[in-house]
């Protein structure tokens, strides 16, 4: 049911300015994640459609943040996705706060906050959902807190490299150089969270680690926080590999999406197997996150529900 609802905000013209960002992209941005049509001059609002007290709050805070500087395009689209995912009634108290380097890492959503809670207080964590749902990222900033706390000694990070076969043949290297693109995502979190200084440091330490999955037989990984990411391109035999790994004071975090397989034809997933073989075991927790807890640019929510949709009339 629309509706409309009318409002003034005070306070200068530059923190108003940075509120509705240039040529009123953040507004326009708001419109289009919560669906709603927002009208302006000067300082008086008007917001009409079905999020209307959603939409009027989620400016009013922005417009707060205005205040302290600059005002983001990630900020904003963050704070949208706070609200389509219902994570404003979330007790900021009861929020984990998690060492890393950017102060805002946070979760973003009621699964995202049962997933750091999942993570905190068990050994073995899974993680499931489509992409855009933080469960790498936060994993690894639950590293990183981790590491800083030393409640671990060393971080693992880790991927099956699923075309390190005959398809990358051709290019020049030796293994480690020819999947170093497949672990790309992991060190792009692990900058993001600590800054490439103090990574570089740790690699050369060797506290940080990332290694194809092919690189963990026969290891036994003792005080460490260890992360397998892409895990749907697993084998069972693989999984039971990795799982079987983990040493004393040790923390392993198995993240993935069952959509995106890129294992050959017919070849059951490790993941999906070790769901349910794994479900009834005590001290393993499970995170199933879904389109409404992505928090990348909102478009990307709206394309996940549409594959998700034209996937249902295939079946």
């Amino acid at each position: 049911m629309s509706k409309t609802l009318r409002f003034d905000l005070t306070g200068t013209n530059d923190q108003l300015w940075r509120l509705c960002g240039p040529l009123d992209e953040h507004l326009r941005q708001i419109e289009q994640g919560l669906g709603v049509t927002i009208a302006r001059r000067s300082n008086h609002f008007e917001v009409t459609g079905p999020r209307t007290e959603q939409a009027s709050n989620l400016i009013r805070q922005l417009h707060e943040q205005a205040q302290a500087g600059e005002l983001s395009l990630e900020s904003v689209q963050l704070g949208i996705a706070e609200v389509r995912t219902g994570h404003v009634g979330l007790s900021e108290n009861a929020l984990p706060n998690l060492k890393t380097r950017r102060s805002d890492v946070r979760p973003r959503s009621v699964r995202q906050a049962q997933y750091i809670e999942n993570i905190l207080q068990h050994d073995i964590t899974f993680g499931t959902g489509p992409a855009g749902t933080g469960k790498t990222w936060l994993a690894v900033a639950c590293a990183i807190d981790a590491l800083e706390r030393d409640n671990v000694q060393r971080l693992i990070l880790t991927r099956p490299a699923v075309e390190a076969g005959e398809r990358l043949g051709f290019l020049p290297g030796d293994l480690t150089q020819k999947v170093d693109p497949y672990l790309r995502p992991l060190y792009d979190a692990l900058w993001d969270l600590m800054g490439f200084d103090k990574v570089q440091r740790l690699f050369e330490k060797q506290t940080i680690e990332i290694a194809p999955l092919a690189y963990m037989r026969g290891r036994t990984l003792n005080n460490a926080f260890v992360i397998l990411d892409e895990a749907q391109n697993t084998t069972p035999q693989q999984m039971k590999m990795f799982l079987t790994r983990i040493g004393f004071g040790s923390k392993a975090v198995i993240t993935g999406d069952p959509t995106q397989m890129d294992l050959p034809k017919g070849q059951t997933s490790g993941l999906g197997h070790a769901l349910t073989v794994l479900a009834d075991v005590k001290g393993i927790a499970s995170t199933v996150f879904t389109s409404a807890d992505v928090v990348r640019h909102p478009l990307v929510a709206r394309i996940v529900d549409a594959y998700e949709k034209a996937g249902s009339h295939h079946d």
